[in-house]
């Protein structure tokens, strides 16, 4: 029967390159490998076709001859039966395996390392705060629930008077090995030991307590510092408080989360502060002192004559605190004019003196005349 076309084999073509060769032979060799089809003599055939192909293709020398010659540029000395080229593909299938095998591949095989300390798992926590503790700093009490060592064992996860006693399957290492004989050669497995759970040890009279886990659950207050200047979406790192390491491993950390409170009057942007004014159309027209809220308290500010809705005014130094170096932002102020919704008699004609004073149409109707009217408003 006649070989079959490497390239087509690996369903490559043939101008393919080096890592498209690896990728294709990578893809195959999982899907076709004996020990994850057990039995089928169909995948086996497949499985030594790809090795073969894949052999030669990943040699430039023989690739070129191959290229130049086909099959007849190799006889069946060089074959790739048995346990030939084997040692070749040790680092593909060690990549490829690593999961199956441990790590091991060939006669020697890598152990799998016993597990050891493993850091506990990291919290996370929201943590509402007002505009004025964000700009200004504060100290909070913040409630977690977090796995702790038992307090029985100890962390040991034995009964109290008792120890851990060596793994009885794996004899302290950690791992299992084993040796299986295939048509290609034979393959050494070493996988985690699944008694201890790759630890090495076992408990034989767990503690009452914590069921042999070494955990519990516990309920715990913090109070943390929170610095001035920091802004919603912040977070602050606490290391060391999350959950338990295991086997002597470091605690997680917590990580808390600000979020800040909207202001009824002022807004945020960066470190700097922004607030809407209103100020009587009186005060725009004619300028003068009026009274500014900052989050530091209420400041006399000088507004000029003519001044129109939509001003914005700066008021340096005002802002809030820079949260990584010196400095503060400043306070913007836009003012909003003000139009009174009523007036009184007198009012009115005040303003239709002002309104004659600059050229704007009278109600013509008014038979008792503008002067008329100034006599009157101005009467005792």
């Amino acid at each position: 029967m006649a070989k079959k076309d490497y390239y087509e084999v690996l369903g490559i073509s043939k101008d393919a390159s080096a890592d498209e060769i690896k990728s294709a032979f990578r893809k195959l060799a999982k899907k076709y490998h004996p020990d994850l089809n057990p039995n089928n003599k169909e995948a086996e055939t497949k499985f030594k076709e790809i090795n073969e192909a894949y052999e030669v293709l990943s040699d430039p020398d023989k690739r070129a001859k191959y290229d130049q010659f086909g099959h007849a540029a190799f006889d069946q000395s060089q074959g790739f039966g048995g346990d030939a080229g084997f040692n070749d593909f040790g680092d593909i299938f060690g990549d490829i395996f690593g999961d199956f095998f441990g790590g091991g591949f060939g006669s020697s095989g890598a152990k799998a390392q016993r597990t050891g300390p493993k850091a506990g798992s990291d919290l996370k926590i929201k943590l509402d705060i007002t505009f004025e503790e964000a700009a200004f700093g504060t100290k909070k009490e913040i409630k977690i629930n977090r796995i702790e060592k038992c307090h029985v064992c100890n962390g040991t996860g034995a009964k109290k008077g008792t120890s851990r006693k060596t793994c009885p399957t794996c004899h302290g290492t950690g791992s299992v090995r084993t040796v299986q004989r295939t048509p290609f050669g034979q393959f050494s497995s070493t996988k985690i030991c699944t008694t201890c759970n790759g630890t090495g040890e076992v408990v034989e009279d767990p503690c009452t307590s914590c069921g042999g886990t070494g955990k519990e659950r516990k309920s715990r207050k913090l109070s943390i510092n929170i610095p001035a200047g920091v802004d919603k979406g912040s977070v602050m790192p606490l290391r060391g408080e999350g959950n338990h390491g295991e086997r002597g491993g470091p605690a997680g950390d917590l990580y808390v989360y600000i979020n800040v409170k909207p202001h009824k009057l002022f807004e945020r942007d960066g470190n700097n502060v922004w607030c809407e004014i209103p100020i009587s159309f009186t005060k725009a027209a004619l300028g003068g002192s009026i009274e500014v809220p900052t989050i530091e308290g209420k400041v006399k500010y000088e507004i000029p004559e003519g001044t129109q809705t939509g001003t914005v005014f700066r008021l340096k130094n005002k802002g809030i605190k820079n949260l990584r170096g010196s400095g503060k932002g400043d306070q913007y102020v836009r003012v909003k004019i003000q139009v009174p919704k009523k007036l009184s008699d007198k009012q009115k004609i005040i303003l239709q003196a002002f309104a004659y004073e600059m050229g704007e149409n009278q109600d013509k109707g008014d038979k008792k005349g503008f002067f008329g009217k100034m006599k009157d408003a101005f009467k005792d």
